[in-house]
């Protein structure tokens, strides 16, 4: 075992930090009244989940371009764009009049959501250590998952005040975001050295000839069908239902879930950079799996906290593995917006078809069925991640 201090995060990277916290926290504001508000417009169940699918469904279009946009573009310039026209998407959507308004301002929110979202995949792997890539996905989803706590239960208060209000709030978080980087995220951090060769551009058929790299495809698929799709489209609702009180009760089941998620993150982050990316993977898919099968058995408020927030123990220690892995995969001599933006098309395929089929599971056969499927999907990646190498270069090595 050495003895070495680990390498310290850029001040790049800790800037990517604070900007995700005040994206995190305004989406969060509007996590637990968008299915609502969808259901204001006189819809049902099915209808209002496919509102937190079409987010996804053009973050899955738009992936392509989002990745060869910041290869010719850089990074940076992509990230702030990507951030302004969220901000316009959710100002609109404060406005949206009926349902097909609804839809088509939330989806042009999701194009500029890929945009910053592959742009900061890229910045981290080119900034971050190879032997601190671990913590520093796990810093940026620390981020998130803080904003998402606070984020939830400060929503759920504002739509009781007005179920459009929480958006106009995010619209402004997202603009205090896009100062915060275009102020401290230096482009001479970005650029490579006078004489030095331009970085090549892994191709996306190398990446899918590595095994690891498969299987975390496989997992954004269960983790974004799960938590970003199923858990923010269908659990608001169950938690209304279930506990038959009004939007607080969606923002406290989110926010445990957001707890639970970012008490696991940092501790999960350094076992990933010291003990290897497969072993958090694999348990933590399988918790997360299970918890959320069993989310179906609870009927009051204090159990659902409980399940929700240990589901989210599950989340937080496979996600900076995951990504972890990816970055192993590409290095930080390369380029790979394709590659990014491929991984990012099958979490938003999972968070596109999770709400939709688990709404019309909720229709026609109850939320029991709804929240199995999605438990058992989360145990098929696990069981996929056991066959898969370990990609962490120390770990290998001893």
């Amino acid at each position: 075992m050495s003895n070495t201090r680990p390498a310290p995060l850029p001040r790049e990277i800790w800037v990517l930090v604070s900007a995700a916290f005040v994206i995190a926290m305004g989406y969060g504001l509007v996590a637990p009244v968008l299915p609502q508000f969808a259901r204001s417009f006189d819809v049902g169940v099915t209808a209002a989940s496919v509102v937190v699918s079409v987010f996804a469904f053009f973050r899955l279009v738009f992936a392509p371009v989002g990745g060869k946009l910041i290869g010719r573009l850089g990074e940076r310039p992509v990230y702030l764009t990507g951030l302004l026209v969220v901000a316009g998407s959710t100002a609109a959507t404060a406005f949206a009049q009926n349902y097909a308004q609804l839809l088509i301002f939330r989806g042009l929110g999701g194009i500029g959501s890929t945009m910053f979202t592959v742009s900061a995949m890229g910045l981290i792997v080119r900034l971050a250590p190879p032997t601190a890539r671990g913590r520093a996905s796990s810093a940026y989803g620390t981020a998130f998952l803080l904003g998402n706590i606070g984020g939830p239960l400060v929503g759920g208060l504002l739509g009781e005040a007005g179920l459009r209000v929480p958006f106009l709030v995010y619209a402004a978080s997202l603009l205090v975001a896009v100062a915060v980087v275009a102020v401290f995220l230096r482009p001479s951090a970005l650029r490579r050295p006078a004489g030095t060769a331009q970085l090549p551009v892994m191709r996306l058929g190398d990446a899918l000839a590595h095994p690891a790299y498969r299987a975390a495809l496989v997992s954004a698929f269960a983790h974004g069908w799960s938590n970003f799709g199923v858990r923010v489209a269908i659990l608001p609702l169950f938690a209304a239902a279930a506990v038959g009180a009004g939007p607080w009760a969606a923002g406290a089941a989110l926010a445990a879930f957001a707890i639970g998620n970012a008490l696991a993150l940092t501790p999960a982050g350094r076992a990933s950079d010291s003990r290897g990316r497969k072993p958090l993977l694999v348990t933590g898919l399988l918790l997360n799996g299970v918890l959320t099968a069993a989310l179906a058995l609870t009927g009051d408020l204090v159990p659902m906290l409980v399940v929700s927030a240990l589901a989210g123990v599950g989340a937080g220690m496979l996600n900076p593995a995951q990504q972890a892995t990816v970055a192993d995969v590409v290095g930080s001599e390369r380029t790979a917006g394709p590659v990014f933006a491929t991984f990012q098309m099958f979490s938003d395929a999972g968070q596109i078809l999770g709400p939709v089929l688990a709404g019309l599971l909720v229709d026609h056969a109850g939320y029991g069925a709804a929240f199995a499927l999605s438990g058992a999907i989360t145990v098929i990646a696990a069981l996929v991640w056991t066959r898969a190498p370990e990609t962490l270069v120390a770990h290998k090595a001893r």
